[in-house]
């Protein structure tokens, strides 16, 4: 299971994005699932980024994902 959890700067490479964007995502309500393991440490579950980027799939630029 160690294998799975991922670290913020694992999980941003993995996405694409910059640590700073995962940090502000957490701050503002976390688009991305994220675990807080004690008080401080924060990790990604591989299959948590897996499901946020097939949620994140869209067919045109007019498409907000809702149905």
């Amino acid at each position: 299971m160690q294998q799975n959890l991922l670290t913020t700067k694992e999980a941003a490479i993995c996405l694409g994005v910059s640590e700073a964007f995962l940090e502000r995502d957490r701050w503002a309500g976390a688009k991305v699932p994220f675990i807080k393991i004690g008080s401080r440490a924060v990790r990604y579950r591989l299959q948590d980024l897996e499901h946020y980027i097939e949620s994140c799939i869209r067919k045109s630029t007019s498409d907000t994902g809702r149905k």
